[in-house]
């Protein structure tokens, strides 16, 4: 059995899957689990913090400003999609 993609390509952009960890000890990256990229971020899920802490810190992974990272589905859940528009870094970097 074939596990989902977390992630998918629409030309130059760049569509995650996520489940997020909030009010973790550190923001990392932490794996693939059930077809989402888990991520875990120090941030509690409080007044949209977490998902602008999120933003960041994906902004900085990918090597773009912050207004090329948009939450598409999941503004107050664990579970985001998330576009990214034209990365500097691949998937590839991070696996």
């Amino acid at each position: 059995m074939t596990e989902k993609l977390y992630y998918s390509w629409n030309h130059n952009d760049l569509l995650l899957e996520l489940k997020i960890q909030t009010k973790a000890s550190r923001n990392a990256i932490i794996g693939v689990y059930n077809g989402h990229l888990k991520i875990a971020i120090t941030t509690a899920p409080t007044d949209g913090k977490a998902n602008e802490h999120l933003t960041k810190f994906l902004a900085n992974h990918f090597g773009v400003p912050q207004n090329q990272i948009t939450i598409i589905k999941g503004h107050q859940n664990k579970h985001k999609s998330v576009l990214i528009s034209s990365p500097k870094k691949n998937m590839d970097d991070f696996q």
